[in-house]
């Protein structure tokens, strides 16, 4: 099998080769830290988190990218005079930092701030200088704009040509050669700070925007690297003016472009400046983290997600499936192993042999995927249609507990948790115990004793009594299974 991927540029499908099979290279945007994350935010990082997930598993070592922009306009219009712009970025950061880990997105190999590659962004605009792909400002304010007409190939991520496109609004247009030019360096201008100032050959000042990935790329991938990521929303101009500047400079650059899709409010992208977001810690305060991270995982990374209520309760639900399927298993596994031991002594030597073998096949396939769930991902990450093999495997392990057949059972765990730990979803990983174990713990403790006090009207023929309490756990969202080795509880999905 082969894994294609969608590539924003070629418009088209690819089948992914990497320049280095035992090292695939990513760079994914990451965020500009003027204010907190909103839940499209972590949607975006948890499409590349799924996608880096994937290519370990296909290919082993990741050499994963995301960068912090830690200076920019915005963050200089949001600073005060108690909390600096240095301040407000670090804060800020920390607030992605702690909504990435909330939802189970993994570190990046390395997450570089903008503030600590001016000196490598400074060659760059350089570089594009001595080509004659940049120019500093003739009016003396320092700044340097990229020449979006030396570069023949400029607008051909997003295939618009120049004429077609509407003035770039990163710097005073006074010093332009094109109204489409766009920033690469922004001259020091009297009522900003001090301390957001670097000194350069043209003139003090910082960088644009777009400038700095394209320089922490290169310092942190080399010249060529596999894939670079996204939202939707960055693909102009962002991306284009890193594809036009970087290959303009001689840097070979992305060989794939992957862009996740958006999350809508009401048909809208959700934005800060829209005013129509959901901050990611509101989110995470009023759902279960894991429950969260299923609801943004389960539409296809490229489609737009419009989130609702109904989205967590059906996230929710799926969740208890997989958990109530993998508490039912582990109880009858266990049950099974005893029984087996107190069976062996009367067993003959030959269906010994058949039942250990079988054993065997199932131990065998401990962390083996089904082929149709890695059909699912190699196309174009469909988790979906994987999350779809999910459940099939849970439906089919149930129906094996109801006739007895542990074995079969036990693959269906074996494939479950395979699948759910690929995908970062496993109810049964630690991560997902840290928060609300309180909660959960006084939950058991209340249904428990419901249980009890059903036991006992049961032993004393109350059966009104019995089939009250059951009715008030039904109420609850609770299931009851009546079993020989007593009665289990788990969340009604």
């Amino acid at each position: 099998m082969t894994l294609r991927l969608y590539d924003t540029r070629a418009q088209q499908l690819r089948d992914f080769v990497p320049l280095d099979p035992e090292n695939v290279t990513m760079y994914v945007c990451g965020p500009t830290v003027q204010s907190g994350p909103h839940i499209g935010h972590v949607r975006a990082a948890l499409s590349f988190d799924i996608l880096r997930r994937w290519l370990s598993h296909r290919f082993g070592r990741v050499t994963f990218v995301r960068n912090v922009t830690d200076i920019d306009d915005k963050v200089l219009v949001n600073a005060t005079d108690t909390e600096p712009w240095w301040a407000l970025a670090y804060r800020m950061e920390q607030q992605f930092t702690s909504a990435y880990a909330g939802v189970g997105i993994l570190a990046p190999t390395y997450e570089p701030r903008a503030t600590a590659s001016i000196p490598q962004m400074q060659d760059l605009i350089q570089t594009l200088i001595e080509r004659g792909h940049a120019y500093p400002a003739p009016d003396g304010s320092g700044d340097v704009y990229f020449d979006v007409r030396s570069w023949a190939e400029y607008g051909s991520l997003t295939r618009q040509s120049i004429d077609a496109m509407e003035a770039a609004e990163d710097a005073d247009p006074r010093g332009k050669r094109n109204l489409q030019d766009f920033a690469l360096w922004k001259g020091a201008k009297p009522d900003e700070p001090g301390d957001a100032v670097w000194a350069a050959p043209w003139g003090a000042g910082r960088p644009g925007w777009h400038i700095e990935c394209s320089a922490m790329a290169k310092r942190y991938l080399g010249s060529e690297f596999d894939i670079h990521g996204g939202g939707l929303d960055l693909r102009f101009p962002h991306h284009e003016n890193e594809l036009a500047q970087s290959t303009a400079a001689g840097v070979g650059f992305a060989r794939y472009w992957v862009h996740n899709g958006l999350v809508t409010v009401d048909g809208q992208k959700m934005s800060k400046s829209l005013g129509n977001f959901t901050l990611a810690a509101d989110v995470l305060t009023e759902h279960d983290p894991l429950v969260v991270r299923y609801a943004l995982a389960a539409a296809h990374y490229r489609s737009s997600l419009d989130l609702t209520e109904s989205s967590y309760a059906e996230a929710e639900a799926a969740l208890g499936r997989i958990s109530t399927f993998l508490a039912r298993a582990e109880r009858a596994v266990v049950g099974n192993d005893e029984a087996r031991g107190n069976d062996d002594a009367r067993t003959d030597d030959h269906l010994r042999s058949q039942h250990d073998a079988a054993l065997e096949e199932v131990a065998a396939a401990a962390g083996v995927l089904p082929p149709e769930f890695e059909r699912a991902m190699d196309d174009d990450l469909g988790v979906p249609q994987a999350l779809a093999v999910v459940h099939e495997s849970v439906r089919r392990g149930n129906a094996a507990l109801d006739s007895g057949d542990t074995l079969e059972a036990e693959r269906a765990v074996h494939e479950v948790a395979a699948m759910t730990r690929v995908l970062g979803i496993d109810p049964l990983d630690p991560q997902w115990n840290t928060s609300g174990g309180a909660a959960a713990s006084a939950l058991d403790t209340l249904v428990q004793t419901m249980i009890t006090q059903r036991a006992h009207a049961r032993a004393d023929k109350d059966w009104a009594t019995a089939d009250r309490i059951r009715d008030a756990i039904a109420a609850a969202g609770i299931a009851l299974e009546d079993t020989a080795d007593g009665t289990h509880w788990s969340i009604d999905g």
